[in-house]
């Protein structure tokens, strides 16, 4: 019997924390690294949402957003 079906977080939830968007969106970690940032394999990543990196990392939250949502595969 199999159980129900892994749900992909809300990529649109402000609390959504970084480790669980890296583990529904793998790829989304280059465009990170591109930008020399380490919150890939950080160990803050599960208490740290986008909006937290953003504010680190001094990015226009809007703008970094919407290229991370980019990269989800439309279904």
């Amino acid at each position: 019997m199999k159980g129900p079906a892994m749900r992909k977080p809300d990529f649109d939830d402000p609390d959504l924390a970084l480790s669980e968007l890296f583990a529904a969106w793998p790829q989304m970690a280059a465009v990170f690294f591109d930008r020399r940032m380490l919150c890939p394999g950080c160990p803050i990543a599960p208490f740290h949402a986008l909006t937290d990196a953003c504010l680190e990392y001094d990015l226009d939250e809007d703008a970094f957003r919407a290229e991370l949502a980019a990269l989800i595969p439309k279904v």
